[in-house]
């Protein structure tokens, strides 16, 4: 008898391109068929043939503090019971940026979206018409959503600008963005050297979780944030998967940098789609209606969303969340490694707060090209023996995995029993 999820799987690809609405979702770095998926509750979810799966990417992030826990129904429920969207400004709205401002000192103010694409793409048109300057700089294995101008991948040369790496992004736009190596502070310091007057801003994710989990070094933020500083560059952090997942401070109160923007998502919204861009007063303020950057969203602060999000962030805000969240994760990364060394298989795993990262390699990487000499065969075999022992991990080798604070003790050793039996099998 075929699986429901091979049935759906194949009744999806007729009316949806791939079968999938996010690529990731179908499976194919790994192989085999997704997983469609019926129902969740604290750590887990359940498939289209009912399978159980302790989940560990959480909506790639949102679900910190389990899924469906009360609270974010209750909130969602009140909210929807006035009223969908309105298209005009609501409490709420204020409510949520009032939040933000108090909790990041680094964003005077803010502006709510709808997702993470559309507020990196917001923030990086407002650094280019508050500095009239149009080159930006990113890092080569950092993803900030699918904006044409940030589809681009490194030249073939040192500091050379970047080629699309999707179709339909024209050359005109990628060359005004320049790819350098993550962790590379030396680059960072050249390219300034030598057209640092032409350059709008830097993006950066602080904690990277799009080449799987890469930490950023204290020198390479400290390096950013001085020679934008001198050059009159924008430093925006990308702190949609980092922003209040590693801790409450998110990734610039863990490294003690003020960037000049930062952009929001994940987390802020509890699972329902709200992101957010925010930072200095002077450029925000370069934002229409008063200023000259227009930018807008007709679903934008949307007040069932924001609820599901101001649910979250109470939530997340109870004392020592952060130090629970980050144990349990630990113990997660911990347990994992050891069950690998017991089985003789080259294995590392790294976390921040409640992200974390596998590899099957023999030290943490620190860049792209590390990540890329990882084992990714061994990756793709280690998922499917967890996925067949109940435990669902990301479908790739290069994705961040998420705990949240349902991941109870009895979780996470049942997580590390699975892994033993498939680190034998391999």
């Amino acid at each position: 008898m075929n699986s429901k999820n091979d049935i759906l799987f194949a009744r999806a690809q007729a009316s949806t391109p791939g079968g999938v609405n996010s690529p990731v979702r179908a499976f194919r770095s790994v192989g085999g068929t997704p997983r469609f998926i019926t129902r969740a509750e604290g750590p887990h979810f359940w498939d289209a043939d009912g399978k159980r799966y302790i989940d560990y990417i959480g909506s790639w992030g949102p679900a910190i503090v389990g899924h469906a826990h009360p609270d974010v129904i209750r909130a969602v429920q009140e909210a929807a019971t006035h009223g969908l969207s309105f298209g005009a400004p609501t409490e709420a709205e204020i409510l949520m940026a009032e939040e933000i401002c108090r909790l990041l000192p680094s964003v005077e103010q803010v502006r709510l979206v709808s997702s993470g694409t559309e507020a990196a793409m917001s923030a990086l048109r407002l650094a280019r018409g508050a500095t009239r300057r149009d080159k930006i700089v990113k890092f080569e294995g950092c993803y900030h959503g699918h904006a044409d101008s940030l589809l681009v991948k490194a030249g073939s040369g040192l500091l050379t600008f970047g080629n699309p790496t999707s179709a339909g992004v024209p050359e005109d736009f990628a060359r005004h963005t320049l790819v350098l190596d993550y962790n590379e502070p030396q680059q960072l310091e050249e390219v300034f050297r030598t057209m640092g007057d032409q350059i709008a801003c830097v993006i950066v994710e602080p904690v990277a979780g799009n080449m799987n989990l890469v930490r950023a070094t204290p020198e390479f933020l400290q390096t950013m944030r001085r020679v934008c500083s001198e050059h009159g560059a924008v430093l925006i952090f990308d702190e949609v998967m980092s922003g209040f997942r590693v801790g409450l401070g998110c990734a610039q109160g863990l490294y003690g940098i003020t960037p000049d923007l930062t952009v929001l998502g994940k987390v802020i919204g509890g699972g329902m789609p709200v992101a957010a861009f925010g930072g200095r007063k002077d450029l925000m303020q370069h934002l229409a209606p008063l200023g000259p950057v227009y930018q807008a969203g007709t679903l934008s602060g949307n007040p069932v969303a924001v609820a599901a999000g101001m649910a979250t962030m109470k939530l997340v805000q109870q004392p020592g969340f952060y130090e629970n969240l980050g144990a349990q994760t630990n113990k997660l990364a911990e347990g994992l490694t050891a069950a690998a060394r017991e089985a003789g298989v080259p294995f590392c795993a790294d976390a921040v707060g409640g992200m974390f990262g596998l590899y099957f390699a023999d030290s943490i990487p620190a860049s792209y090209k590390a990540m890329m000499a990882t084992d990714k065969d061994r990756f793709n075999r280690f998922f499917h023996a967890m996925l067949d022992l109940g435990v669902y991990l990301a479908p790739s080798a290069f994705e961040a995995g998420f705990v949240s604070a349902a991941h109870s003790d009895a979780v996470i050793a049942e997580t590390v029993s699975a892994a033993r039996q498939a680190f034998t099998r391999l």
